[in-house]
């Protein structure tokens, strides 16, 4: 019955000048997701033609950043019979309601050639359809249960009644490059989708303590990359980084209730300097004001002075329960859940300092080598290049 599939990028019609740069990167990635399909663009509005595969074409977009929500169209000719609208507004609205109900139809003509405008179409296209529908069906224009649209274009008429939500943001390319430290944890998954939805480029960096952090951990962290890349529309960098090393020095050399705090300052150096290394701007981090000792916003700030670039935390004033209903839409929870330690959770103290004094950690670094400890853990790190999930 469908023809086509109306896509509507809400946001990027706003982007004033960069508008066109915007949709164009939107497009690329559309025919990433639909590498099979022609995307078709007129003023204002992207197509894609449907050959009887509207629930896969649809469920191939929901993942793509910048799509607000699409519709599926019959496609009437410009210049056809008023006979013809009204047999395509009839099958939306069986489609739409197939047990009867109430209606509506809203026109919208931006080829003022047409001759009839737009009240004048809705009413004739409603008094055509109405007697065909039997007792079930009636007209309420205030609050019906369904909404048919009829647009007027110079290209041709369309009709649509449903409108199918998809993920919003902006595409994935739009926004710069970060990395995203990924743990195997709830929430550093839900931060990496969360700058992909706000269009930024990510390759993820994690921590792995081997022997102290298993293989299964880093297998955990590999299948939520895996998962990542739905988003992503492409496969993504995932960097193994040694950290056992750092671990060891920490735990000799500073006092045990600052252990966390000194370990996410070298975190924090080693993901700048991988940043540095692949263009990336931006380090994002899963973290969430006042969830655990090292996110306090004293420890934050500790954390943080060991680093110049700036640091982002979509999550930082999110409730777990918000977290955790945002991993589970995404896909990632039922992996993070698996029972593998990460390298945050070995050698963890009893007393953890919530509020870290940035002074105490400058003296305890001053009897470690951060620079070699640095060099030799990158030396020992490698990158994973995982692939788009099919």
């Amino acid at each position: 019955m469908y023809q086509l599939l109306l896509l509507r990028y809400g946001e990027l019609g706003l982007k004033g000048k960069n508008k066109g740069s915007f949709i164009s990167k939107l497009e690329d990635n559309i025919r990433r997701a639909l590498p099979d399909k022609e995307i078709l663009s007129t003023w204002g509005r992207l197509w894609v033609p449907l050959d009887h595969d509207l629930e896969e074409t649809v469920a191939r977009l929901k993942n793509v950043f910048g799509l607000y929500s699409v519709s599926p169209v019959i496609e009437c000719p410009r210049d056809g019979k008023l006979e013809d609208i009204a047999d395509a507004c009839e099958k939306v609205l069986r489609s739409s309601l197939p047990q009867g109900g109430t209606f509506k139809i809203e026109s919208r003509r931006s080829d003022k050639t047409f001759p009839l405008t737009s009240p004048e179409l809705s009413k004739t296209a409603g008094s055509m359809i109405l007697p065909r529908m039997g007792k079930k069906y009636r007209v309420d224009v205030h609050d019906p249960e369904a909404r048919i649209d009829i647009e007027v274009r110079r290209e041709g008429i369309y009709v649509y009644g449903e409108k199918i939500p998809m993920a919003g943001g902006l595409p994935v390319g739009t926004g710069g490059k970060g990395v995203v430290m990924l743990s195997g944890g709830i929430d550093s998954p839900v931060a990496a989708y969360m700058a992909m939805k706000r269009g930024v480029k990510v390759e993820m960096i994690h921590f792995h303590s081997f022997p102290y952090t298993s293989e299964r951990a880093k297998e955990k962290v590999i299948d939520l990359a895996e998962v990542l890349t739905r988003y992503a529309n492409a496969g993504i960098k995932l960097h193994v980084i040694h950290f056992t090393d750092i671990q060891m020095a920490i735990r000799e050399k500073c006092r045990e209730e600052y252990t966390i705090t000194m370990l996410r300052r070298f975190m924090y150096r080693i993901a700048e300097k991988v940043a540095e290394t692949r263009g990336a701007s931006v380090i994002f981090s899963g973290e969430s004001v006042g969830q655990v000792a090292s996110q306090t916003v004293e420890s934050m700030y500790a954390i943080n002075e060991a680093i110049r670039m700036p640091v982002l935390r979509p999550l930082c004033c999110f409730d777990k329960e918000e977290i955790v209903a945002l991993a589970q839409k995404i896909g990632t929870f039922d992996i993070s859940i698996r029972p593998y330690e990460d390298c945050c959770t070995i050698f963890l103290p009893e007393y953890p300092k919530i509020r870290p004094k940035l002074e105490d950690c400058l003296k305890m670094e001053e009897s470690l080598d951060i620079d070699q400890l640095i060099d030799d853990a990158l030396a020992k790190s490698y990158i994973l290049h995982i692939k788009k999930e099919s």
